[in-house]
């Protein structure tokens, strides 16, 4: 396989036409056919002057030269299918969100995968270090379901904190059999407020959820490698400098932290069973855990013993399962988990992996990252959200994610200099902040407290104006250059 610029493809061929298989869902909200509708994605190639195919490339007869066609198949899914498709290279580029693309399928002008990771994307066409010798960029889209993560991961707190139970509750008092001059003292409730929750991973959905967290008042433990202690303090959160320290004590522990490499001899991840019997028994009796991110990254086992013993009073886990249509074998990463739910069916909440793949919104805004970056990788070799080293004849734009997700970049403060004077505006308010406090510190103690009356009202509604400022325009965040 050649690269583009050896190729001769280093600029745009408008002679060609190139060809990108979209291989999942790219809109998940329901059309009047029933079935998942592509159409915001469609109009959005459309609007780019791409024309959008249903099926594959023999059903679409000649293609406009000049052109992206792109050809929308999401039931593909066995690794037959997708050779089929895609083992000749019948296809320039790929964009996928959950469907595992084998070795054998050849993608020579790239690859994006919705959202984060690109564990799926295991086609051998890929550059650098996230490949095995190929040529083509792979790119990916994090933060764009981040947000939806989290507050699933949220949601499966609140169902737990605080542990009014609400069913019960609602069946009395809709059937008239509650007094709650007499009977409401005896449902005694806990508020999140004060509570500690453990997030192991500070990436996207790990300083998501934290805000989230913060917001409910509760007390935020944060454990990723050191060089992040310095941003995790700096948002306010607490560092744990390993899995078991920021587990000591908490009464909710999330994590959020991927596999990480694979050992090739061994065949486990690195991040296998990270949640141990030692984590689980530094938290406080009775808590919960959550985990939203690889169903790998529990010890099932000893998952198992801290439910029995109390330890742990509810799981929440959100994991891939696979079922053979023919057999009805199940298998993937939820599986150990299903020996469980016998012994704790009211303890357990399992998911399919639907938490960060079922927001319509993400899907959308995802795909149309993912066609932007496609078109740039093919028209000018330009490459955003690279996972992996650059491949030869490609030019990198950095690192793309929502507003007010991810860190804040040079490009991100260059951005702001450029929008309608909100640069100028944040510095005048910080100058007439500061103007404030100076006049506060520096009166004299008998005369502090009338400079404070008059000065008080606009120094807090600046601080308000600061702080609702800084989160919108997502400066609250890792600083990388």
């Amino acid at each position: 396989m050649t690269s583009p610029s050896s190729a001769g493809e280093s600029v745009f061929d408008p002679s060609r036409s190139y060809k990108v298989l979209v291989c999942d869902l790219i809109g998940l909200k329901l059309g009047e056919d029933g079935k998942p509708d592509p159409s915001e994605a469609r109009a959005y190639i459309e609007s780019r002057g791409g024309v959008f195919h249903f099926g594959a490339i023999g059903d679409a007869g000649p293609l406009q030269p000049g052109v992206l066609h792109f050809f929308y198949q999401p039931d593909l899914s066995t690794a037959a299918e997708l050779l089929a498709a895609a083992g000749k290279g019948q296809y320039d580029a790929v964009i996928a969100a959950a469907t595992f693309l084998p070795a054998e399928t050849v993608f020579p002008l790239g690859g994006v995968r919705i959202g984060a990771g690109t564990g799926n994307m295991g086609s051998l066409s890929w550059g650098g270090g996230g490949g095995e010798g190929g040529v083509a960029p792979l790119m990916n889209t994090p933060g764009i379901n981040s947000r939806a993560t989290a507050q699933m991961a949220m949601k499966a707190i609140l169902k737990v904190l605080p542990d009014l139970p609400v069913d019960t509750l609602h069946t009395l008092t809709s059937g008239g059999d509650f007094d709650t001059g007499r009977q409401l003292r005896d449902y005694p409730t806990e508020k999140l407020e004060g509570k500690t929750i453990a997030i192991i991973g500070y990436g996207n959905i790990g300083r998501e959820l934290a805000k989230l967290a913060r917001a409910f008042g509760m007390r935020v433990v944060v454990h990723a490698r050191a060089h992040h202690r310095k941003w995790i303090e700096s948002e306010g959160f607490v560092y744990g400098d390993s899995v078991a320290s920021a587990a000591s004590g908490a009464h909710v522990l999330s994590v959020h932290v991927g596999l990480g490499s694979l050992d090739a001899e061994t065949g486990r991840y690195a991040n296998s069973g990270l949640i141990d019997a030692t984590v689980l028994s530094m938290l406080a009796p009775g808590a919960i855990l959550v985990n939203y991110d690889r169903g790998e990254l529990v010890d099932v086992d000893a998952l198992g013993n801290a439910l029995a013993s109390g330890q742990v009073r509810h799981a929440a886990i959100d994991a891939d399962l696979f079922k053979n249509a023919a057999t009805g074998e199940l298998t993937g990463p939820m599986v150990p988990y299903l020996r469980l739910v016998e012994r704790y069916p009211d303890r357990l909440e399992l998911l399919p992996h639907a938490a960060a793949d079922t927001d319509h919104p993400s899907r959308v805004a995802g795909a149309k990252q993912a066609i932007d970056q496609i078109y740039d990788a093919i028209r000018t070799q330009t490459v955003t959200n690279l996972k992996g080293t650059l491949p030869e004849g490609y030019s990198s734009a950095g690192s793309k994610t929502p507003d007010g997700i991810g860190t804040v970049t040079v490009q991100h403060l260059l951005d702001l200099c450029h929008s309608g004077g909100k640069a100028a505006q944040l510095g005048s308010l910080l100058s007439e902040l500061a103007d404030r406090w100076r006049t506060i510190a520096s009166a004299s103690d008998d005369k502090r407290r009338a400079v404070i009356e008059a000065n008080g009202e606009d120094l807090i509604s600046g601080i308000n104006h600061l702080s609702g400022f800084i989160e919108m325009m997502g400066l609250r965040a890792p600083y990388r250059s």
